[in-house]
């Protein structure tokens, strides 16, 4: 018998900071706790929002996004999930209409309903007229509201008249501990104490109104053109990849294009001063926290020498945001201390208080358009004149350098593998063009 689908909601808001992620992170937990299979998608660049959502669901939580990812491979994503799962969550990204293309757009694009997260903590009926503009502004279809930080039953009956008619599909009380944060959103779940008992606490307190939520009709997205394969251009390539807590950032998406074109990955941590794998032929330092651990891998010996001896050996390095603050000459952290880095990169890395970069940016190749972002608060100072540009989506402005040194490949540049396999190949081998 085939699935009639699965109950689908773009989890939005009115802006940033209203409790999104709280939010999908209970609903997620929730769900789990009734015994339904969830699914959870972040929409736009971010990956440390996943990281939470997917320790809530149990589940990898991949990438949305019409322009970075394209509407297709949404599609797919998407049809996939509502054939194996209960629930699919999908949590927006800034308020609903931000961006180009912005979470409403997405939630038009295959006509999913939008759950409205409203922080209630300081408004009452005024709420009402916040959720009818989200809802008539673009318009989209509503699927109801969850009023979050309510304080008494009484505050979110005022909410509840205040709708007009739009369910108050759940309610979440002020929090005695929320999710602590820091320059790049959120600290990621292993840094967060009992976060799942944080997590079980978020989906016990959340006020579901089981009947308007068994109103929400199952949905089964109509089936996207086949996905062509991937080349093989990485077969019998092995791809060593910084992972730990200063190298956190990765797309699952990116990971699963590396071994659809055939490339073996092997991983290793920096921070426990673990070197490069020697049976690496390329070597991904992906973007993370490097300058909330400058102490530990400026002493991290064997680490230092083994990517020293693998830029020597010629071996392709990519080094991404994070990645290339780490192999810079030096970082300067938050708090003034300068610590010694790798040293492939000429210049020096240096946190300040504010955004050095935010936004959707394409690298032009000669095979195309390598889509992905940027998000950083460092600066590099470097002699190095960069070989490439990317630019801004969509104003079409300069964008980030990408450094060339050596064997080294280096930009603050977040590339979404999936979106141009063939240049995320070349740039990986230094080739890119």
């Amino acid at each position: 018998m085939t699935q009639a689908g699965a109950r689908m909601v773009l989890v939005s808001a009115i802006a940033s900071g209203q409790g999104k992620t709280t939010v999908t992170a209970a609903l997620a937990r929730r769900c789990l706790d009734m015994g339904q299979r969830v699914r959870v998608f972040k929409v736009g660049p971010d990956f440390i929002d996943p990281m939470l959502l997917e320790r809530a669901s149990g589940a990898p939580v991949h990438t949305l996004d019409l322009w970075m990812v394209g509407l297709e491979s949404c599609r797919r994503q998407l049809a996939a999930a509502a054939v194996d799962a209960d629930v699919v969550l999908i949590e927006g990204v800034m308020g609903l209409y931000d961006g180009q293309p912005s979470a409403a757009d997405l939630a038009r694009s295959f006509d999913i309903p939008v759950l409205a997260v409203i922080d209630a903590g300081a408004m009452a009926q005024t709420a009402g007229a916040v959720v009818l503009g989200l809802r008539d502004y673009g318009p989209v279809r509503l699927a109801g509201v969850v009023a979050n930080r309510v304080g008494s039953e009484r505050h979110a009956q005022m909410v509840r008249d205040s709708l007009r008619g739009v369910p108050l599909l759940a309610t979440l009380p002020k929090q005695a501990q929320k999710m602590p944060e820091r320059h790049l959103g959120l600290v990621t779940p292993g840094e967060v104490e009992h976060i799942d008992t944080l997590l079980d606490t978020l989906a016990d307190q959340l006020q579901l109104d089981d009947a308007a939520w068994d109103a929400l009709a199952p949905q089964l997205p109509e089936q996207a053109l086949p996905q062509e394969p991937a080349a093989p251009l990485l077969a019998g390539k092995t791809v060593a990849i910084a992972r730990d807590a200063a190298f956190c950032f990765l797309y699952a998406a990116n990971l699963d294009t590396l071994r659809e074109m055939g490339a073996r990955l092997v991983f290793f941590s920096p921070l426990l001063d673990e070197p490069v794998p020697g049976e690496a032929d390329i070597v991904w330092l992906p973007g993370g926290y490097p300058e909330l651990h400058g102490a530990t891998l400026a002493g991290a010996g064997s680490w230092r020498e083994s990517i020293r001896t693998a830029h020597a050996a010629g071996k392709p390095i990519l080094a991404e945001c994070g990645g290339m603050m780490a192999v810079a000459g030096s970082i300067t952290d938050q708090d003034g201390r300068t610590w010694p880095m790798a040293g492939l990169l000429p210049g020096d890395v240096t946190m300040q208080k504010r955004l050095g970069a935010l936004g959707a940016q394409g690298l032009a190749t000669s095979h195309g358009l390598l889509r992905g972002h940027t998000f950083h608060y460092s600066r590099l100072d470097t002699p190095l004149t960069p070989s490439a540009r990317t630019v801004k989506h969509p104003s079409g402005a300069e964008g980030e350098a990408v450094y060339r040194a050596g064997s080294l490949t280096a930009t603050y540049f977040h590339a979404f593998f999936q979106s141009n396999p063939v240049a995320a190949c070349d740039l990986l081998m230094g080739e890119a063009r």
